[in-house]
């Protein structure tokens, strides 16, 4: 049995991720965005261990759920799974001045994986949509840019790739993977959708506690348990360094070293 914490377990790919897990007799614990969120994700999954909540669009807030998660000991996975998709039709800022969609998608898995107690396996959903982020990494921010909420959403699927990948290089002792579940007909997908449902949420769990040697790689980009070839600049160090250095500098929270 292993001890799991998924992001974004609420509803969608997280909560079906979840349900899954528990059927196969892990623990798992889940994360809302508030209380009254969090009471009904430990409804709509019979069997989760707890919930933990806490807004990720809120470096304060993601800071307390690290606390939060590391309280209740180490995790054998983390599955990152929370995000905002890319329907935002303006630039809508945070209360610490950030994009709501680079808070959210990026900075909040990077802020979780410095802060947390490191566990085994450490899992990042991205998207097909990443290959068509910007490696250039000038403007994280859209502060030159005109927003065009697609661009900005795959950025940072982009970005979560490349954090992934990143850990695995730094971190030779956790397992760190990133996946992509398709185009599927969930909240964040939308119902025009066309992607399997059901195969989407089994990658990540398989990642997470899955003892199949094809599962334990590390610094790999998986679709349904198959290796897929990623956007080319998330295989170089100078890149993945680059976005760990703005992601420090915009948080005030260094990657710790390997």
């Amino acid at each position: 049995m292993a001890r799991i914490f998924i992001t974004g377990s609420s509803d969608g790919l997280g909560r079906m991720a979840a349900r899954l897990l528990v059927v196969e007799g892990h623990e798992v614990v889940l994360h809302a965005r508030d209380a009254a969120r969090g009471r009904m994700a430990l409804d709509a999954v019979p069997g989760a261990a707890s919930v933990l909540a806490g807004d990720l669009s809120s470096i304060a807030q993601t800071r307390r759920l690290a606390e939060a998660a590391n309280a209740l000991g180490p995790f054998d996975a983390v599955i990152h799974n929370a995000a905002l998709g890319f329907r935002e039709r303006r630039r809508i800022l945070t209360e610490d001045g950030l994009p709501h969609v680079f808070a959210v998608n990026t900075l909040a898995p990077y802020l979780l994986t410095a802060l947390m107690r490191r566990p085994e396996r450490l899992v990042y959903v991205s998207s097909e949509l990443h290959r068509r982020g910007d490696a250039g990494l000038q403007d994280l921010l859209w502060e030159r840019r005109a927003w065009r909420g697609n661009q900005a959403y795959s950025d940072t699927k982009l970005h979560d790739v490349l954090l992934a990948f990143a850990v695995a290089r730094r971190w030779p002792g956790t397992l760190s993977n990133a996946l992509e579940p398709g185009w599927v007909a969930t909240k964040l997908g939308g119902p025009r959708a066309t992607g399997d449902l059901d195969a989407a949420h089994r990658t990540q769990a398989w990642l997470a506690a899955s003892r199949d040697p094809a599962a334990t790689a590390t610094g790999e980009y998986f679709y349904h348990k198959q290796l897929r070839k990623p956007h080319g600049a998330t295989r170089t160090p100078e890149v993945q360094d680059r976005l760990l250095a703005e992601c420090g500098r915009l948080s005030g929270v260094a990657m710790p070293p390997g």
